[in-house]
């Protein structure tokens, strides 16, 4: 039995409930989809920001690598003038200490000997006063020999030019640590934005499978909505199709009627019936006169 205009209407009515809500939720993914490229954009921006910081701070720290390096051949050569130096201070103190008769390095040696003895070894205080009395006495010869080298023009020299290279070296010593704490740092905040980097990225990667799926869920809503549309359509034809059925049904019905009017009343015409304007006009439409 075919439905009425009535019925396909009811059925186009709640059709297009659906259509509203299905494009209402479309409208709603394709906003979400939208803040979440937003999102993914600001994400993006800052993950070149912090691209560009970590090649700063690798740029930084390659820069005071390649200084510390430097700086290290320069404290190596130093150290290296220095050892040479205090040789060349050892040598003049032995040459000097033979034609003295004695020898600086061995006193010294011996020096160093009793005085470890006299701490660390236990004693009565008649051995240890024995003790000091030749610590304090060797220590004297020691010093009037090193007054009586100090005297030599080249030894005095060569103590000058160790003390200034000394110096020069733990200067650069001091540079070369400083220099490596500076890389150091540069090095750790380029680490620590590394592994910042690392988790915008997982983010970013995040957001955009959001994206993705909130574009497919939106596509499948949109293909129901279109589907609903044409729908819609169909129905929207059919309900204007029965109402034309419906119309010309009724023009035939009173066409029908009308000529059976007509009829009669021409066949009052024919008996010679006064007939009122009314029927003449319905002669006439009937096309009888």
């Amino acid at each position: 039995m075919d439905e009425s205009p009535e019925e396909i209407q009811q059925k186009r009515n709640e059709l297009q409930k659906k259509a509203n809500a299905l494009k209402e939720e479309r409208n709603q993914l394709h906003l979400k989809s939208k803040h979440l490229a937003e999102e993914r954009d600001q994400l993006n921006a800052e993950i070149r920001g912090m691209r560009n910081q970590i090649a700063e701070h690798k740029k930084k720290r390659d820069e005071l690598n390649e200084r510390v390096q430097h700086s290290k051949e320069q404290r190596n050569n130093l150290n290296k003038g220095y050892r040479e130096t205090k040789k060349k201070i050892d040598e003049i103190e032995r040459s000097r200490s033979s034609a003295l008769g004695t020898n600086l390095n061995v006193l010294r040696k011996q020096l160093r000997t009793m005085e470890t003895e006299q701490m660390t070894k236990p004693m009565s205080p008649q051995k240890e006063k024995k003790l000091i009395d030749e610590i304090s006495g060797l220590a004297t010869r020691i010093k009037d020999q090193e007054e009586v080298l100090n005297q030599d023009p080249k030894l005095k020299k060569a103590l000058e030019e160790e003390k200034i290279i000394k110096q020069k070296a733990e200067k650069q010593h001091d540079l070369v640590e400083k220099l490596a704490k500076r890389a150091q740092e540069e090095h750790e905040n380029m680490m620590k934005l590394v592994k910042q980097l690392d988790n915008y990225v997982k983010k970013v990667n995040m957001v955009q499978e959001s994206i993705v799926m909130t574009k497919i869920e939106a596509d499948r809503i949109h293909k129901e909505f279109i589907e609903s549309v044409d729908q819609i359509h169909a129905y929207e034809r059919e309900i204007t199709s029965e109402k034309d059925k419906r119309f010309k049904k009724k023009k035939s019905f009173e066409s029908a009627m009308a000529h059976k009017e007509a009829n009669e009343i021409f066949e009052r015409f024919k008996k010679g019936e006064k007939l009122s304007t009314e029927d003449l006009m319905a002669l006439q439409k009937a096309g009888l006169i």
